[in-house]
């Protein structure tokens, strides 16, 4: 079911720039965002004291979080935005009339999300069948098979599975396996003891029960079941490594045959699963946390096969629930929008659907999406940028003086080696082979999502594909792949507030020219500097280089650890500085650089200030707006948990505060508290 992409590829995405939500609706598509705000600046707050406040103070009181949302921001308002185009171009494709293919697919797919009348009628009937095969499981192998049959049909349960480039020969795809199985967004909320940790699992215990009565269980039944869900769950957890130490691609880099692992677990029957998954035949693979299936594989044995089989329609049961009934849509919200993320309602259905859409024919609709707001010239444009900016790392690297020539060659190899994916795929995705049925929404979702698992598993043991797209078109955000050594930015980031080709340079650099110097350095941030040019893992820096950076990253590190994510009842949450180091890094680098692209577009011209400002204080508050948002508290202590991202606040307050130029900009003074004691700097 693709409705909860299974496959996300998070090492291979890891940098992704942000993940953004939605807002307020109307009939009509909202105006475009303006790229600089005089309106949201709080001129009553001393931008050297608080300039993401200065920056955001009347965007934040004059945009609460509207009622549907956890989280508003600027990303979001141009989200919000795209869902309009969007919606407009699916209505249309519904309208009778000539359509091509592709408008007929993507109409007919959203038509049956939008035709609740249908879904109702039909009940829990989509998801009998799948529960009954699980009913019919009689031995260990049979649950075994039953798990590769789910992941073949995008459910998740008990483990990953994915392709993805040979760590050490990026020019060929490989299969990976995974530690997974649990619920929850992240382990943590099974292992920890605090009592916010123990209350979570006591909901989430509750919302299972009430899931599994919605399928038909009785009260009891369903309350026996959900303990038993999470008590396997807290087992899969328990065996898994904290997002935190995955982050270093060592720990995630075991190459093993096909043998070796069944031989370490040999009560997951691989072999078995291998061979009924839908993949081509292999014999290798890269196993990410071979610890997790060696310890799991006790678990199998110990856990009775009909506590597996409750575990395995607990996981069918949850991925299903977006596209049933509006009895198990209202209570995944309860739970995970209302309770996990303090969202007060649930988005209008439309949005819903058209997000359905781009999540499982997202390039289809994404083609329909370039054609009516972005073609060639948007690339040019962009392009243009981009190499600016590669500019400035070039002359950022020659200018270092804590690194060695022989590192900077290679360093220079790697820049000069990056791949620009602006707006769009070269080639569109033929979605030909999904059968899409006006009246079958569940149908739609499942074959759609069975599709793209096929899709992927097709790339293994084959060519790297470095064109292939990871995000589609219409999503505002952005990404760089260190086995590809690629930056990828979708069309539905290149405008306003990000880029207006009527603006200064100085907004349109403080913008998106900062979004592409945050990818840029995530080549060589803490993990992207551990992939050489071709997207290897290894090592190309010299001892004493190596040891340089790593003091610089801890600097970065010990400085956000110490900023407040939240801080209310509950308690004060502050982050983690060593999940969050890479997007720091990329952030605090993407400011420098695209500060110094600027100066040299700019050179000697004559300062002329716009709205009040000099052209160095409209690139500041040009970067500090696209970060203006407003978050639930409960949703802040989530990201603190998951999220590799800080929040708005110290994505702009914590990399001023290391910037010499944002200092001179505004004439801020040392012992302000824009003027860090000891400024971190790597890049």
């Amino acid at each position: 079911m693709p409705t909860r992409i299974l496959f996300v590829f998070s090492m291979l995405l890891t940098a992704v720039l942000c993940s953004a939500q939605t807002s307020p609706s109307s009939s009509a598509v909202p105006k475009e965002i303006p790229s600089f705000d005089v309106t949201a600046i709080d001129k009553s707050i001393d931008p050297c004291v608080d300039f993401y406040q200065y920056a955001c103070g009347t965007w934040m009181k004059n945009n609460p979080i509207p009622p549907d949302k956890a989280r508003w921001g600027r990303f979001d308002e141009l989200y919000e935005r795209n869902l309009y185009i969007l919606r407009d171009i699916l209505t249309e494709a519904q309208a009778p009339g000539k359509h091509t293919a592709t408008e007929t697919m993507v109409g007919a797919y959203y038509g049956s999300c939008m035709d609740e009348s249908t879904i109702e009628k039909k009940g829990n009937t989509p998801l009998a069948p799948e529960l009954e095969r699980i009913h019919g499981i009689k031995t260990k192998a049979d649950l075994i098979r039953q798990v590769a049959y789910m992941h073949r049909n995008s459910t998740p349960a008990l483990f990953a599975f994915y392709p993805q480039p040979d760590m050490h020969d990026s020019t060929q795809t490989i299969a990976y396996l995974d530690q997974g199985g649990f619920t929850l967004p992240d382990r943590d909320y099974y292992v920890k003891d605090d009592p916010k940790s123990v209350e979570t699992r006591q909901k989430y215990q509750e919302h299972v029960q009430k899931m599994f009565e919605l399928a038909g269980d009785k009260p009891e039944v369903a309350a026996a079941e959900a303990k038993t869900v999470l008590a396997i769950e807290t087992g899969l957890a328990q065996s898994s490594m904290d997002r935190t130490l995955r982050r270093d691609p060592k720990t995630r880099d075991h190459k093993m045959t096909v043998a070796e692992i069944a031989a370490a677990a040999p009560n997951f029957d691989l072999t078995v699963y291998f061979a009924d998954n839908g993949s081509p035949k292999f014999t290798s693979l890269n196993v990410g946390n071979p610890d997790f299936f060696k310890q799991v594989n006790d678990q199998l044995n110990a856990v009775s096969l009909e506590d597996w089989k409750v575990y395995l329609r607990w996981k069918t049961i949850n991925e299903y629930a977006p596209v049933l009934t509006n009895a198990f849509v209202e209570e995944d919200f309860e739970f995970n929008g209302k309770y996990m993320s303090g969202q007060k309602e649930m988005e209008p259905r439309w949005k819903r659907c058209v997000k359905s859409t781009d999540a499982n024919l997202g390039m289809a609709l994404g083609q329909l999406y370039v054609d009516r707001t972005f073609g060639a010239e948007g690339k040019e444009r962009t392009l243009k940028l981009v190499q600016a900016i590669e500019n400035a790392m070039h002359q950022d690297l020659t200018q270092l003086s804590w690194m060695t020539d022989t590192t900077k060659q290679k360093a220079y190899e790697k820049l000069s080696t990056i791949v620009n994916n602006i707006g769009y795929p070269d080639t569109w995705r033929d979605y030909s082979s999904v059968a899409i049925k006006s009246d079958d929404y569940a149908g739609n979702a499942v074959r759609a999502g069975g599709f793209e698992v096929q899709r992927l598993y097709k790339k293994i043991d084959r060519p790297t594909d470095r064109k292939d797209w990871s995000m589609t078109p219409p999503t505002v955000n952005a990404y760089y792949r260190p086995p590809m050594n690629d930056i990828n930015f979708p069309a539905g980031i290149l405008q306003p507030p990000f880029y207006g080709t009527l603006m200064d340079d100085a907004v349109n650099y403080g913008g998106i020219g900062v979004v592409i110097g945050h990818e840029l350095t995530h080549g060589f941030d803490d993990q992207g500097r551990k992939y050489d040019a071709q997207g290897n893992f290894r090592d190309w820096w010299t001892p004493e280089d190596g040891k340089e950076f790593e003091q610089r990253v801890d600097c970065t590190a010990k400085e956000y650890s110490s900023f407040v994510s939240v801080k209310d009842d509950k308690g004060e949450v502050k982050l983690n500085g060593r999940l969050t180091l890479g997007e720091n890094t990329a952030d605090n680098g993407g400011l420098k650089l695209a500060y110094m692209a600027l100066t040299d577009v700019i050179g000697k011209t004559p300062v002329k200030l716009i709205d009040g400002y000099t052209p160095p204080q409209r690139f500041f508050l040009s970067f500090g707006q696209i970060w203006c948002q407003n978050v639930t508290d409960q949703e802040a202590r989530k990201r603190v948990l998951t999220d590799p991202h800080s929040p708005g606040r110290w994505r702009v307050n914590g990399a001023v505060q290391n910037s010499a130029a944002f200092q001179e900009a505004f004439g801020c003074k040392v012992g302000q508290p824009m003027v860090a004691e000891n400024a971190c700097r790597v890049w």
